[in-house]
């Protein structure tokens, strides 16, 4: 184990300066039982990244961690309290709480666990080497693993045998991906052990659920620059596994113009360049996601205008449409681009039902509606209502 005077994380972080975390850690200390935080907000402040979920440890049972909640007057709920998790809320702030476990048997899916009092055991059950990363009240980064070095380093390992850990959950196969897209240093270049377990197991993705599989995707695509994580997922079969036909050729024109412009990233317009026209049965999207995956591509078969994407989609939907039109053409729209969907995304449609009640009613009022509006934007938005009534 690294000594824990290695890394001290500044007091000033955000979680571990909280004093219902505090409070909580003393709390289960005054015990006779051991608290850390772990996993990922330990990870980001290592790495310097933002806040993430705080999550703690301990060695205390479940039934004795919700006992001594309780003495302390927090509430306790055993959200997942046979797999080892408490919700203990302290000054109104939940915290998940989980006793240390070792898993006794696992399926790919889904694992059967017991509880232990040992940090190694817990540790060794996760899955990659910087997210087995735990820290005391004081801020003291333990290491059971010796995965610091890989932290620092940005370097993206599986904790002992990739195989091992991929067999136990092969959503891990995701994560490998999703983790490399946000927190690896591409110059490192990802663990050749890693891939190869990965292309050997790959069809093995079927197995899990399109909920599960979908939310890992977002989150990679959510990422700031995920194009090499998608070549890696193309290179060892995982992209063809999950999305059939997508391709990553679009992807890396997309995100220089989105830099370009200065647009953040989005998940649905990166879903759209991987050529993926309706992934709601493979992610199993929201109803609003796939809405928006469907209205980029039927506006980009429109041709319209910058304007009048602005007015059919909103300034970030059309903002995702112009950007993938000009990664097709392979050229850089200038950055006034996005003053035209602005302009065009306050616009409002001059003629109404009212102006043609007279003369029309019924199904053949809303056809000759959609007529005049598809002039209106053919126009650049430029007609008044005088000269499409007239």
């Amino acid at each position: 184990m690294v000594g824990s005077d290695d890394i001290v994380i500044p007091k000033s972080t955000a979680w571990l300066a909280d004093p219902a975390a505090q409070l909580l850690c003393e709390t289960i200390e005054a015990e006779g039982y051991k608290a850390y935080f772990v996993g990922g907000c330990v990870r980001n402040a290592v790495l310097n990244e933002p806040n993430s979920d705080v999550d703690l440890s301990t060695d205390a049972a479940p039934r004795e961690l919700m006992d001594l909640a309780t003495r302390a007057d927090f509430q306790a709920i055993p959200t997942g309290i046979e797999f080892g998790t408490v919700t203990v809320v302290v000054d109104g702030k939940p915290f998940e709480v989980t006793t240390f476990r070792k898993d006794v048997e696992t399926d790919g899916r889904r694992a059967v666990v017991s509880f232990s009092d040992q940090i190694e055991d817990d540790a060794r059950r996760r899955d990659f080497t910087m997210n087995a990363l735990y820290a005391d009240r004081s801020g003291h980064v333990i290491d059971p693993l010796g995965g610091l070095p890989d932290a620092m380093n940005r370097r993206l390992r599986f904790i002992d045998d990739p195989v091992q850990r991929i067999r136990e959950d092969y959503l891990r196969i995701l994560r490998f991906f999703r983790f490399f897209a946000w927190y690896a240093d591409p110059g490192e270049g990802a663990d050749p052990e890693a891939l190869n377990a990965i292309a050997s197991l790959a069809d093995h993705l079927g197995t899990l659920s399109v909920e599960r599989v979908g939310a890992e995707m977002i989150k990679l695509l959510s990422a700031p620059d995920p194009l090499m994580a998608l070549r890696l997922m193309e290179r060892t079969g995982v992209l063809a596994e999950v999305l059939p036909g997508a391709t990553v050729d679009l992807v890396g024109p997309l995100l220089l113009i989105e830099e370009h412009l200065g647009i953040k990233p989005e998940p649905i317009r990166r879903l759209a360049a991987l050529g993926v026209h309706d992934a709601k049965a493979q992610l199993r999207l929201s109803n609003a996601q796939s809405k928006e995956l469907k209205n980029l591509h039927e506006v980009l078969a429109m041709g319209a205008s910058p304007r009048a994407l602005g007015f059919l989609l909103g300034r970030t939907s059309g903002a995702s449409a112009i950007a993938l039109d000009y990664a097709m053409r392979e050229q850089v729209p200038d950055k006034t681009v996005i003053e035209l969907i602005d302009d065009g995304s306050r616009a409002q449609f001059p003629v109404s039902s009212k102006d043609l009640a007279g003369q029309y009613s019924g199904p053949a009022l809303g056809k000759k509606l959609r007529e005049l509006q598809s002039k209106w934007l053919a126009s650049d938005l430029s007609l008044s209502a005088e000269q499409l009534l007239g």
